[in-house]
């Protein structure tokens, strides 16, 4: 019997979710920018998802949003005053730097950090690296908190090592476990840690930005003390990023000993596979599945985020089960493609559709909202339990979110200097249902 198991900590959406078309890359941010997105139905929905691997018998945890706005961006650019005039003179003055210090881009979890578990690392602690995200304005602003939520969650160092953010300089750039796989033959046996990244040192590349430096991913590798014969730094293909896959997730997820990924996903396919399986030499037998683009077209898989899915193993099933934005039963080469994976004998058996829409039109799927941890039994019981949710738990989310989040937003709302104390005091509310308040 495994005494490890993966828990996945989603990010709860905060209630300043909105369409602003702050990311570079991302197709869908870009594609929705304006419109009216509803904060409230984002994290219910988001809710629901967790809700659904709790009833599959899986661990299931939270992270609570940051705070928003961010007054310290605001007030770096110049800004002074009260709040009310610090937000009404940026939203005359810098609209973007408001939004910018409004975003709930923290809510997609698998930017979180990069973690190791205890059984990859040298000092048998589990490690984590919260990611600097350094490449876009919005997302830079979130590692100090993310920080102070992983060490409140994450608290006993005979157990747990929070390493601080890697430099915020362009060669450290780092996106976090979105670029990132553990594969392994149990959740408790050691395993291979794949990291994928855009671009090297100092290089510069046309087009949507490379996020992840092969630098970075190094630096985190060292930091956590992996065995570098077990670990592979791959490079995802140009032309992946190219066609807006801004993170490796949006082409490839993995679990115990399968990779599931398109044909488009590495620059050197032949090569990325030789190095995993030769990293793997003893410890599993690598299942890679992959998906070529006559199958399903990269255009449709970045469109219907077939690959930004979680890959899980649920108790009671011998085959993996993949959870799916709905988007993908709605496109017709995905759900063809679907239907012919589950009638294999491959090593994924079901797929599992869920809607997480608000979510997906900021280019968030099921695989973004969270942040994969594999835990010991001794390390469940050693993190904060608050974070852990039963069905309880999350009805009284649930109607926390529905008691204080907006049922609709604009980007030109963010101008109110009300909404940042409905914020407030809507993840203040939240901190408490969890027991976080510290973080307050």
């Amino acid at each position: 019997m495994s005494i490890a198991c993966e828990v996945n900590f989603d990010g709860l959406i905060g209630p300043s979710h909105n369409y602003g078309g702050l990311s570079d890359g991302n197709l869908a941010s870009a594609r929705n920018a304006g419109d009216i997105s509803n904060p409230r139905e984002a994290a219910v929905q988001g809710l629901e998802k967790m809700r659904t691997l709790v009833r599959a018998g899986l661990v299931q945890g939270v992270l609570p949003p940051l705070a928003r706005p961010n007054f310290d961006l605001l007030v770096a650019a110049g800004f002074a005053g009260s709040d009310s005039d610090i937000i009404g003179a940026a939203a005359r003055r810098a609209p973007q730097l408001l939004k910018a210090a409004y975003s709930a881009s923290a809510m997609w979890a698998a930017n979180a950090a990069t973690v190791s578990p205890s059984a990859d690392t040298a000092d048998g602690r589990l490690h984590f690296t919260p990611a600097n995200l350094s490449t876009m304005l919005h997302r830079s602003l979130e590692h100090p908190d993310t920080t102070a939520t992983l060490i409140s969650i994450f608290a006993d160092e005979e157990r747990f090592a929070v390493h601080g953010a890697l430099p915020a300089h362009a060669d450290f750039a780092d996106e976090g476990a979105a670029n990132h796989v553990r594969l392994s033959a149990e959740h408790d046996a050691p395993g291979v840690e794949l990291f994928v990244y855009g671009r090297d040192t100092g290089e510069a590349l046309a087009g949507f930005p490379a996020r992840q430096t092969r630098l970075a991913s190094e630096a985190i590798a060292r930091a956590h003390g992996l065995a570098m014969p077990h670990a592979v730094f791959a490079r995802q293909a140009h032309r992946a990023i190219a066609s807006g896959a801004f993170h490796n997730d949006v082409v490839c997820v993995g679990a115990l000993d399968t990779l599931f990924f398109h044909e488009h996903a590495f620059e050197d396919t032949a090569a990325t596979l030789k190095a995993l399986r030769q990293a793997a030499d003893g410890r599993f037998e690598l299942k890679p599945v992959m998906v070529a683009d006559t199958e399903v077209p990269l255009a449709d898989a970045m469109s219907s985020y077939l690959f930004n899915s979680q890959l899980l193993q649920v108790p009671g099933e011998d085959r993996l089960v993949l959870v799916a934005p709905t988007e993908t039963r709605d496109t017709p080469s995905v759900h063809a493609y679907c239907e012919r994976l589950v009638q294999s004998n491959g090593p994924i058996g079901r797929v599992l559709y869920v809607d997480v829409r608000q979510s997906m039109r900021n280019g968030g799927g099921p695989a973004c909202l969270r942040l994969r941890v594999v835990m010991t039994v001794a390390e469940l019981a050693a993190c904060h339990a608050g974070v852990l949710l039963d069905e309880e738990l999350i009805d009284e989310l649930q109607a926390s979110v529905r008691l204080t989040y907006r049922d609709r937003l604009s980007p030109g709302d963010l101008a109110d200097p009300a909404f940042a104390d409905e914020c407030r005091l809507a993840r203040e509310a939240i901190l408490d249902i969890l027991d976080l308040e510290a973080l307050a």
